[in-house]
């Protein structure tokens, strides 16, 4: 499926996309509250600025994609594999990531106010200047991750990630 077709589909109210494949496909820009990709390939997609608002992208392949400024509030990331994605300044609040795999991702400048980060793993990943207020880093693995210092000071002497408050 191409962009155009999914766009058009989708403006005359379909909403499953569930278990597509839509690898390196371009829905920049797009508006795509409530949608269903959950299962499909979007390995190296262009998803920078689209709205993905309550979107079900849970189990989604995600690797190397560009999700810059997307805006997921709400939406159901578990276990998707976003190894490689660029998430700089995304808006990830209350997002559901339990389980997802974000090894190495950008995640620089992102909201993830109350996000579930529980059983991710952030190994290598990049979350210099993002908000990681009210997160559950509950079973999170957090190897060479990247933050600010003074977040990295405070990790090391936490043990309850459950409710980390990290501003």
């Amino acid at each position: 499926m191409n962009t155009g077709e999914l766009l058009e589909r989708y403006a005359r109210g379909e909403r499953d996309f569930s278990g597509l494949d839509l690898h390196q496909v371009n829905l920049a820009g797009a508006i795509l509250w409530r949608a269903n990709f959950a299962d499909a390939n979007l390995v190296k997609s262009n998803l920078k600025g689209t709205i993905l608002i309550r979107a079900d992208l849970s189990q989604v392949d995600l690797r190397g994609a560009l999700l810059a400024k997307a805006d997921l509030r709400l939406a159901k990331l578990s276990l998707a594999d976003l190894r490689g994605a660029d998430l700089s300044g995304a808006d990830l609040r209350y997002t559901n990531l339990q389980g997802a795999n974000l090894t190495g991702a950008f995640l620089h400048r992102a909201d993830l106010t109350g996000a579930d980060l529980s059983d991710t793993n952030l190994t290598d990943a990049v979350l210099t200047e993002a908000i990681l207020s009210q997160v559950d880093l509950s079973k999170t693995i957090v190897q060479n991750v990247r933050l600010n210092p003074a977040i990295e000071a405070a990790l090391e002497e936490t043990t309850d990630y459950q409710t980390a408050n990290f501003l």
